[in-house]
Order: structure tokens, then C-alpha cells, then sequence
């Protein structure tokens, strides 16, 4: 799609540098630069989610929750997940205990309002943490899941490894995330999309162009559906497959804890 995926590049006359949508910063830097941009789209992220997905978002949602296929006794992780929206329909279908894990505070706390709201007072937990270095113990939760998260974190390899700690044996890892476009015809009018009516529609709802700018190259530098379930693999992760959606503009990835 004229985008490569950009990766850690190690220097070894300098410090560490990595990509923060199609700039390269320091690898220190992209945690606090990634935290501000969601500090300053929290309050209207979920609207965004609609406006910018058609609200296909929610289809997607639901078929990571269909894949998981959640039961009374299964604890979940879902990292990154700071608004409630895969921990919700966790609940809904009938998983026991969910605690959602984000780094950025903002996300967190929209996310108790809103199962506040919603009338999820239990079974639910939050706490603010980094998917690099998850604050839960090993072999903890029968399953992981990861939506529209991990493009932003700096280490892909680091936060992969942790959702293998973490999780006990025979439990499922289950990643949510846009993809590339696995039809040519829709590349073009995709492209568009992404780099001109993303921007154009944060700069309007949002106040903040460049947030949704940044969001539309962070997709670009996310490795490709295969480069990916190999990394998944890689991490001790067994089993790792894959499914498109909607063309490949997202994929649900599938591994288990062996």
C-alpha cells in the first residue's frame, strides 16, 4: 500500500529510536507522546469509533467476543481497553471477572463512568498499567485480549511476551487490530480515507487533526497480517492464526498459552 511497517531501529552509536506514526522519535519518547494523544481524544473517543468506522467497530467487537466465546469460570485481561467496550460484552456473554488495563488514566476513568452508567458494578476491575510491563502476576488469566492497542506500543515483541506470562496454560490470546487491505481495489479509496477524511473528521469533532492523523499512520506502520502471527508466534505464543475483516481492514489474531 506504498507504506512499509517501521520497527525499533538499534543504533549503536546513539540511543534506541522507533516510529510515532511516520515519525522516528526515541523509543523513552513514544509512551508519553502515545499517552498524549489519547489524553486529548478520551472524551470523545467513542463518538470517533462511530463516525470513523460507520460504526463497523462494533461488528468487529463482537466477533473477537464471538472467537473467545466467554464462560461462567473464565477470568479475562483485556489490555488497552480503556472505554469498556470488549469488557462489556465480555460480561454480557457471560464471562465471570474482566479487569481492563490501560496506560493512559483518561481512558480508564471514561471507562468507570461508563460502566457506571451501564450498570457494571461487578465482575469488573480497572487499573492503569503498560502492556509492556503488565502489574499481574504469572499464569493469572484464562484469556487476553488486545483491541486497537497494540500498533501504539513501543516494543510489539515486549507486550506480546507479557500476554504470555501472564496468562495460565491452555488460555487464549486473542488480538483485535487494523490490518492491511487484502483486496487492491479497496487500497486506493482506503488510502484516501485514512490520510484525508480521518484528519478532516477530528479536526471537526475533535479539535485535534493531527491525533487522527497520527492514528491513520500508526495503521501504516502496523506489521501485516502475516509479519504479525509470526511475531505472536515468536513469543512463545502456539496455535497463532488469523482472520480478516471487512477486506482485511482489520484482523482478529488467535494464539493460545500451551
Amino acid at each position: 500500500m506504498g507504506y512499509g511497517p517501521a520497527m525499533s531501529v538499534k543504533n549503536t552509536s546513539g540511543p534506541q529510536t522507533t516510529h510515532f506514526g511516520f515519525q522516528n522519535v526515541l523509543d523513552s519518547e513514544k509512551a508519553s507522546l502515545v499517552k498524549g494523544v489519547f489524553d486529548r481524544v478520551a472524551s470523545n473517543y467513542d463518538v470517533m469509533n462511530d463516525l470513523m468506522s460507520f460504526g463497523v467497530h462494533r461488528l468487529w467487537k463482537n466477533s473477537l467476543i464471538e472467537t473467545l466465546r466467554p464462560q461462567p469460570t473464565m477470568s479475562l485481561l483485556d489490555v488497552g481497553g480503556g472505554t469498556g467496550d470488549i469488557a462489556f460484552r465480555f460480561l454480557e456473554k457471560g464471562g465471570r471477572r474482566v479487569t481492563v488495563c490501560d496506560i493512559n488514566e483518561e481512558m480508564v476513568n471514561r471507562g468507570r463512568d461508563r460502566a457506571i452508567n451501564r450498570g457494571f458494578l461487578k465482575g469488573l476491575n480497572w487499573m492503569a498499567g503498560d502492556a509492556e510491563h503488565l502489574p499481574l502476576a504469572d499464569s493469572s488469566v484464562d484469556a487476553f485480549t488486545i483491541a486497537f492497542c497494540i500498533r501504539n506500543v513501543t516494543h510489539i515483541d515486549r507486550a506480546l511476551a507479557e500476554a504470555r506470562r501472564v496468562l495460565k496454560p491452555g488460555g487464549r490470546f486473542l488480538c483485535l487490530e487494523f490490518s492491511r487491505i487484502a483486496l487492491p481495489l479497496l487500497e486506493k479509496p482506503y488510502d484516501t480515507y485514512c490520510f484525508k477524511v480521518l484528519p478532516w473528521l477530528g479536526g471537526k469533532i475533535a479539535q485535534d487533526r493531527e491525533a487522527y492523523l497520527y492514528l491513520a499512520e500508526s495503521i501504516r506502520q502496523f506489521p501485516d497480517q502475516h509479519r504479525f502471527q509470526q511475531m505472536i508466534s515468536d513469543a512463545g505464543l502456539s496455535r497463532a492464526t488469523h482472520q480478516n475483516l471487512s477486506g482485511g481492514i482489520a484482523a482478529i489474531h488467535s494464539a493460545w498459552r500451551i
